[in-house]
Parts: structure tokens; sequence; C-alpha cells
């Protein structure tokens, strides 16, 4: 337990107190929900900086937070995920009795690579400047006719055979039941003759595809 100025002193750990049982432990490096002063809204995120203790035990979480699409100033867009976020510069410091309970904030590339998605995985892309509004990367890969970036709640996807582009089976006019019995599939410009994009061969975290096979 390192001591620093002011009468306060660094904590290692903090034990959360509340309804949950499991991983009430949390430490510097830990993503956590924090209570929201509004009820009605859902939790905050953020990830721990520091634990400290002043000299009457009262203890603080230093944080750094996480936003949601729908609290940055463009607000929420049609490729943000459900469970998506935004890694901000915004630091604060809030009472260690916020918080609600450990999560797990993957990077996207992981995220999309999980077999298994509990209610405490979420993810991010984005950093996302507070003051500005601006984001980075200020460009992603795009897919599809819709142009838009990789959305993993829309995991389902067709892939030409020919071009290897992603299309989304509403966009191609098909359900996902009508896209899923396809053996093969060719796009309507591979159909047409047109030349279409191919994406590159070595892509960056912030160019993660679907990973999602023909049947």
């Amino acid at each position: 337990m390192a001591k620093s100025r002011h009468g306060r002193r660094e904590l290692h750990s903090y034990t959360i107190r509340g309804m949950y049982t499991m991983n009430r432990t949390v430490r510097a490096g830990d993503a956590v929900f924090m209570r929201a002063p509004e009820t009605e809204k859902d939790p905050y995120v953020a990830i721990i900086q520091k634990i400290e203790a002043d000299n009457r035990n009262n203890v603080n979480v230093h944080v750094r937070w996480y936003y949601r699409p729908e609290e940055t100033k463009r607000g929420r867009q049609r490729f943000h995920g459900i469970r998506e976020l935004m890694l901000s510069d915004h630091y604060d410091v809030q009472s260690a009795e916020t918080i609600e309970r450990k999560v797990t904030v993957h990077t996207f590339k992981d995220y999309t690579e999980l077999k298994f998605i509990s209610p405490t995985d979420l993810y991010w892309r984005f950093e996302y400047n507070a003051k500005t509004g601006a984001c980075k990367p200020g460009r992603v890969e795009v897919f599809c006719k819709c142009r838009m970036p990789y959305n993993p709640d829309h995991y389902f996807m067709l892939q030409c055979d020919k071009c290897n582009e992603w299309f989304h089976p509403r966009c191609v006019g098909m359900s996902n039941g009508e896209a899923n019995k396809l053996d093969t599939y060719v796009c309507e410009n591979c159909e047409s003759g047109k030349r279409v994009r191919k994406r590159p061969s070595q892509r960056s975290a912030s160019q993660v595809g679907p990973k999602r096979q023909k049947t």
C-alpha cells in the first residue's frame, strides 16, 4: 500500500459492495460499471486508473471514461453495435461506492473472435475526444452496398465468390434464411461485369471484417 500526499494512500484493490458475489475485487486496469446519478440511465463504464483512500477511509477511484455512442456529439450510428463503447480522453475521480460490478471491455478484434458473449462483454474500436467530438481512427473499412463499417451484431453476411466482398442479406433483397440456403453467391456487380474494390489483404485492428463463412 503506497502512501501519497495530503493523507491519501494508494490501494492495491477494492472490494465492491452490493448484490454481485462474483469478481467483487477490482484493481487498477479493470473496467467497471459505475452507477449513474439518474436511476433510469444505464450504468456508466470506466477503466480504473488508480484507487485511493483518504485519512477517513473514504475510497475514491481515478477513472478514464468509456462513452456509449449515444453519449457522443455525433450520436449512435447505424454501424454501432449494441455493446460498443468509445475510449475517451475524459478522466475523473469518483467514489468507489458507485462501482456496481466488473466488466470486460475487449478490443474490437478480440470481441469479434469470442465464441460466447456474456452480459459483461463489451468492446471498443474508436478513441473519442470529449472536447472536440473527434474519433480515431477517422476512417475504417466499409462493406456491402450500404458502405457501412462492420457491425458485429449483424454477424450474418454473404461473401461473393468472385470479388470476395461481403454483403448484408437485407441489402441484396434476401432474408437471412434465404441467404443461408445458398451454396454459392455472386453479387450483382460481378454478374454485370462491373469491377468492385477489393479489400486489402493486410488489415489493422481497426479493419476487422466479418468472420462468418458461407455454408
